[in-house]
């Protein structure tokens, strides 16, 4: 049996809705802007419970539009954790500011509330959590840690729409809540596409001039900002997806079900351990072991495919000057590996991978 770590082609619903959807809106020159915009910004604030939600070019836009937004004093350090996607750590870069890694928490892989606490100093301004792999962070956790300063704090939600922290939605507990629709994401578009959160109206408003040339309105320039604008078509495209995308969720979690009670029973790889209380999308399912390497090559030649998100920690880049060595990130990347998990992947797949993962196991 063959198994493609992921399929977007078949991830892909509705085809008929999706390329009527784009036909109409190229045959009516409906490229930029306008109603079909205004119309997912509205029904994705709905779906995260966001007063306000800002549409953007990409995730990676949406977390420097957010940092901005904040006008966080000159020379402030952001703290990041430390096995992330690059664009979280850039984000701060670009805007300036001095990042500083957190580690991690084993259970769950989102930032570890022991080394942020010793992270914080007076020159801390904002924390960037990141729901990794669709794994809420311990919002409650980091707000107790931070409690009586003033530390903002950034939700990085690109992997994890459909998580929820006590039935809200992740995104919503800090200043701001920055998403992706990178076409690989659980609610994927068909390019690049991102969106901001926030309850905010100041920050709302600073966000849409920010993404258009510091205008609000054409020719009405408040300031120098960027370009920074869902296209149309994308935002048509994610506004059928979202319509079904609790069948999505569910699906995800079917599976990851499933991952657990056939995986429980091997004490040489480590499974997530999740707070019963909250939700994760399970954009990933990640096992972590010492024989990592020697797995994933075991599974290839089974024809399962696999990933490592991700083969590196960001302290271990030489441009980012940070070698402190922190303890349960230090070589993450050598230990963790992604199974195939979407909506498109069947019982029978999880399964004979399963038996694969136990078949190699029972060798050692």
């Amino acid at each position: 049996m063959n198994i493609k770590f992921t399929d977007l082609y078949k991830l892909v619903r509705n085809k008929k809705k999706l390329f009527n959807k784009i036909s109409y809106l190229i045959k009516n020159s409906k490229f930029i802007g306008g109603e079909e915009v205004l119309s997912f910004e509205k029904n994705f604030s709905k779906f995260t419970g966001g007063k306000y939600c800002v549409s953007v070019a990409n995730g990676t836009d949406a977390l420097e539009i957010a940092i901005k937004s904040l006008n966080l004093s000159k020379g402030s350090e952001i703290i990041v954790p430390n096995n992330t996607w690059i664009s979280t750590a850039e984000a701060v870069v670009s805007n300036n500011f001095k990042v500083v890694f957190c580690d991690v928490c084993l259970k769950d892989y989102t930032i570890n509330l022991k080394d942020l606490e010793n992270k914080i100093n007076k020159k801390t301004s904002a924390i960037i959590a990141v729901h990794l792999y669709g794994n809420p962070a311990n919002l409650s956790g980091i707000k107790k840690v931070i409690k009586n300063r003033k530390i903002k704090i950034i939700e990085d939600c690109a992997q994890a729409h459909g998580a929820y922290i006590n039935k809200k939605h992740v995104g919503t507990f800090g200043a701001i809540g920055t998403f992706s629709f990178f076409p690989g994401k659980n609610l994927g578009a068909f390019g690049d596409g991102g969106a901001i959160i926030t309850n905010s109206k100041k920050i709302k408003d600073f966000c849409l001039k920010m993404r258009n040339h510091g205008a609000m309105k054409k020719y009405d320039h408040s300031f120098s900002g960027r370009n920074s604008r869902l296209d149309t078509i994308q935002a048509g495209i994610l506004n059928i997806k979202l319509k079904t995308y609790g069948k999505t969720i569910s699906r995800r979690l079917y599976l990851a079900k499933l991952y657990f009670k056939e995986l429980k029973i091997l004490n040489k790889i480590n499974l997530f351990q999740l707070n019963k209380k909250n939700q994760s999308a399970f954009h990933q399912f990640v096992i972590r072991t010492k024989y990592k390497n020697q797995l994933e090559k075991f599974l290839n030649k089974s024809g399962i495919e696999t990933m490592t998100h991700y083969p590196y920690m960001l302290n271990e880049l030489k441009f980012f000057n940070s070698n402190k060595k922190l303890k349960n990130s230090y070589k993450l990347g050598s230990q963790i590996l992604s199974l195939p998990i979407s909506e498109e992947h069947k019982k029978k797949e999880i399964i004979y991978i399963c038996k694969k993962i136990k078949n190699f196991f029972n060798e050692k």
